[in-house]
């Protein structure tokens, strides 16, 4: 999926001995969105930013060992072994001798001939990392400016982490120049050192460039743009995340030094077995406490009350990514965690005063939302006629922030209605839920209307699962609990032939096996992925858990 950008420069940050002025680029290409004002907290600002970009650069996929200077031991030792057979045998020395010189000059030659490309290839690498590190970047960041605060978005390079800093009003000072709207800015790894200069002793200006609206000629040299081909799963997986923030939530509160004591444990020890899940023990008004998996570790925040109706555990994995929160342990006030079940998407955010971050994280690091059934997260929650949720999405659209309730009294309409209205829009991109305010706020992630029936599912057998769901065809059996594993038995009944499946689900709550009497899965078992009644059935039966939690 193709982006286009247009910026007039690039975003940068100047510092004199007295002032800061920091500077972002807006698209031109979408509608004028620009905001100019003076920090209160410039301090607190930059460790906000710095979190942002821990966001931006994220990539915890798993990356084998470079084990070139293993192999290349291993190759020069050949001769040596070889050398070490035929010694025993002095009828083969001679023919060793001939063969072990044409070895020899056959790799020197093989080296003489490579080593130009190997050097220019580490020369490319090294250069793109310190003078182009954008290159490495997937997308940049989207701003938005409301009538009561500014805040900024991006999503992780490997798909599993999503970052917002929502700034108030209280955060600036002297507001001038603006314009409501959303926006991609210029970013880049040069502009993240430049904030680290920030200091609280100068006067801090932000600014989102209002220049590059003024009338100007299409060939000015100032003015550049940038084609970014993005995958389809990236724009999925922030789409994703943006829908699940509407899901019911289990909600709890924890004290920073508790946060701080969940990153102290994760930081002294490492797993080396599964599994690698935070399990969060909740028991109405008692502490919050959390497991430590696989090490048994138990820690009890008395700080930290869950003020919930009913007891329960969840756990969640991919958790070291809760180190980019680390930078906001000193300024942070509280952490609440949103819990939307085992296996599910998180939320995080951390209260800075006048400044809200919010971490978003996926099921795993891995981010395989096809095998953990998260195109489930796409599905519509509700029939709303497209009128009424026209109708309601003008509305917000005038006010550019509103709770469901305002709307509600407003356009006379259910309460239900509304937010399944909008969690339609959530779901292409063009409304997002504030967590903190329980408001939700016009957002277009794209100047252009996103290709929802090209990015709801990543192939067929998931659009069929789907609608197998949806029109009640899928039946859960037995489901056996067992020490490392879920047992499901499941039947999917598909053009009046009914299919059993049984699907097992490890202690990480991935699919470890499944089997199906479908023709697809008789041809290619598990190696193209779940047959559409696999789909189903785990869609089916990671509803119930929801509804559980």
């Amino acid at each position: 999926m193709e982006f286009n950008y247009k910026f007039k420069g690039n975003s940068g940050v100047n510092s004199s001995n007295t002032s800061t002025d920091m500077s972002f680029a807006p698209d031109l290409n979408r509608e004028p969105t620009f905001f100019v004002a003076k920090l209160q907290d410039s301090l607190n600002f930059r460790e906000a930013m710095s979190a942002l970009h821990s966001v931006v650069v994220s990539d915890m996929t798993f990356k084998p060992k470079d084990k070139s200077d293993y192999k290349a031991w291993l190759e020069s030792q050949e001769s040596v072994w070889l050398a070490e057979l035929v010694a025993e045998k002095e009828k083969h020395q001679e023919q060793y001798d001939r063969v072990r010189k044409e070895l020899d000059a056959i790799r020197s030659e093989e080296d003489k001939l490579l080593k130009p490309y190997y050097q220019a290839q580490r020369k490319y690498f090294d250069y793109l990392y310190k003078h182009d590190s954008d290159a490495w970047f997937v997308l940049d960041p989207v701003i938005t400016v409301h009538p009561d605060e500014v805040f900024f978005e991006c999503f992780s390079q490997d798909e599993s982490s999503y970052g917002k800093l929502s700034c108030s009003y209280d955060t600036f000072k002297d507001i001038s120049e603006h314009s409501y709207g959303t926006t991609n800015i210029d970013y880049s790894e040069k502009l993240y050192d430049e904030f680290q200069k920030i200091r609280e002793y100068k006067e801090t200006t932000f600014q989102i460039d209002p220049s590059g609206f003024e009338v100007q000629t299409e060939l000015a040299d100032e003015f550049k743009e940038e084609k970014i081909d993005l995958p389809d799963s990236w724009v999925r997986g922030f789409l994703q995340i943006s829908s699940a923030m509407t899901l019911d939530k289990t909600s709890f509160t924890l004290h920073p030094m508790d946060m701080y004591n969940i990153l102290l444990m994760l930081k002294r020890n490492k797993e080396r077995k599964s599994p690698r899940s935070l399990r969060f023990i909740l028991e109405p008004n008692k502490p919050v406490q959390v497991l430590f998996e696989p090490w048994g570790k138990k820690l009890t925040f008395r700080r930290s009350i869950y003020e919930g109706k009913s007891a329960q555990e969840i756990r969640i994995w991919g958790r070291r990514r809760l180190f980019i929160l680390e930078r906001l342990l000193p300024i942070a006030k509280s952490f609440k965690v949103s819990l939307l079940g085992s296996g599910m998407p998180s939320f995080w955010e951390a209260d800075l005063g006048g400044m809200n971050f919010t971490l978003g994280l996926s099921g795993w690091s891995a981010n395989d939302w096809s095998a953990s059934a998260n195109f489930d997260l796409m599905s519509p929650r509700a029939e709303v006629d497209a009128m009424t949720s026209k109708k309601v999405f003008d509305a917000l659209t005038n006010n550019h922030v509103e709770s469901s309730q305002s709307l509600s009294t407003r356009l006379g309409l259910d309460k239900p209605i509304i937010e399944s209205a909008l969690g339609i829009y959530a779901q292409q991109g063009r409304v997002l839920y504030d967590m903190s305010k329980d408001t939700y706020r016009v957002r277009e992630l794209s100047g252009e209307p996103l290709p929802m029936d090209k990015l709801r599912f990543t192939n067929e057998r998931e659009e069929k699962a789907s609608n197998f769901v949806l029109a009640n065809l899928v039946t859960l059996g037995k489901v056996y609990q067992q020490e490392e594993s879920i047992q499901i038995m499941g039947s999917v009944l598909d053009n009046a032939k009914t299919y059993s499946t049984m699907l097992v689900i490890d202690n990480e709550m991935k699919l470890k096996d499944a089997t199906c009497n479908c023709w697809y899965f008789g041809q290619n078992k598990l190696h193209k992925g779940p047959c559409e009644h696999i789909l189903a059935t785990r869609v089916k039966w990671s509803r119930g858990k929801s509804h559980e939690s």
